[in-house]
């Protein structure tokens, strides 16, 4: 019994026109014969989910560094946030929500330890700059190889979708355009909720013109910009907020690049974040064999600079291995 077949059916029966189909994928960067279970892109999102760089996400930064509570997100509670804004979006446009799981799941695959500014840091050190949106795809197409297979063999749909996910780039399917939308909607409310309860800043600090009309709750808020893109997008071949909607969150998204992203109580430990990747990273560069071999026998086959290889690893890491690293190289240990 093909049940991959029947699903591919149905999504031809039920999806509008211009959704991507699974049965039409422009396919894998290495041939490989379909599953008889699962479509192309529910079995991308598998590979995804079981993958190492998938869970690390549980122990890095979504915006405050090393926070003890137990209610403040991280890259992974984000990355659910933004599938769960998602899936609900291609659900009711009828576009394909298994690709647009997948792209979700694997967009922030690439971010660094510490965030944005694990991020920044990085790409002031090596020579050819960084991204976590280069990253993550990269993470996809080699970092995650085994003896079977190199990288996780995405299809090239969802490796668009990750790379065209932010920015001003724009995915060549709706589905990866769904990824933007719930990507910022997802950050901009839950990064208010954690900037709340962290005390930087308070409800009546939002500005009152966005609260009036996008809500006056988190989930309100949410609410009312998934039924903007929805109500203003159903049946047709694009994806856009309308534009009152579309004005006042960027203007909520202005308001918190300028009261948290950049905040100085928020970003306190920024300054000692960019000490420890720093010199993590001068000290793989003047000793490369301290790298794990099993990091190094990655680029037997592959021409890479030592610098890119620095950034490979130091990216990979979490929070709390990056910090447990540094004291175990360069913090004394005391006699026993």
């Amino acid at each position: 019994m093909d049940i991959r077949t029947e699903s591919e059916k149905y999504e031809a029966e039920r999806l509008f026109p211009f959704a991507m189909l699974s049965m039409n994928s422009r396919g894998r960067l290495a041939y490989e014969e379909k599953c008889s279970i699962r479509t192309e892109f529910q079995r991308d999102r598998d590979r995804i989910i079981h993958s190492k760089a998938f869970r690390r996400l549980k122990h890095k930064t979504q915006v405050f560094i090393a926070p003890e509570g137990d209610h403040f997100r991280t890259r992974l509670t984000h990355t659910l946030e933004v599938a769960q804004l998602a899936r609900t979006l291609a659900r009711a446009l009828r576009l394909n929500e298994d690709l647009v799981e997948a792209i979700a799941l694997a967009h922030d695959l690439g971010h660094t330890p510490f965030g944005h500014t694990g991020e920044s840091i990085l790409n002031k050190l090596n020579p050819r700059g960084f991204t976590h949106t280069d990253q993550s795809l990269r993470v996809v197409d080699f970092l995650e190889s085994h003896e079977r297979r190199k990288g996780l063999n995405l299809t090239y749909e969802v490796r668009e979708g990750i790379m065209n996910h932010s920015g001003e780039r724009v995915s060549e399917t709706l589905e990866g355009q769904i990824i933007k939308y719930a990507d910022r909607i997802a950050y901009i409310n839950h990064d208010i909720d954690d900037a709340i309860r962290a005390g930087i800043i308070s409800e009546e600090d939002l500005p009152a013109d966005c609260v009036e009309i996008l809500g006056y709750s988190h989930g309100n808020r949410i609410n009312t910009m998934i039924s903007d893109l929805i109500e203003t997008n159903y049946g047709k071949n694009q994806l856009q907020m309308s534009p009152l909607i579309g004005e006042m969150t960027n203007k909520l998204r202005d308001f918190m690049f300028e009261e948290v992203y950049f905040n100085k109580n928020a970003k306190s430990e920024e300054g000692k974040a960019e000490h420890v990747i720093t010199v993590l990273f001068n000290y793989y560069r003047n000793n490369s064999n301290r790298l794990p071999s099993d990091h190094l026998a990655l680029y037997r086959d592959d021409d890479y600079s030592l610098e890119d290889i620095i950034c490979d690893y130091i990216a990979g890491m979490t929070d709390r291995y990056i910090v447990n690293l540094f004291q175990e190289l360069f913090i004394p240990k005391p006699w026993k």
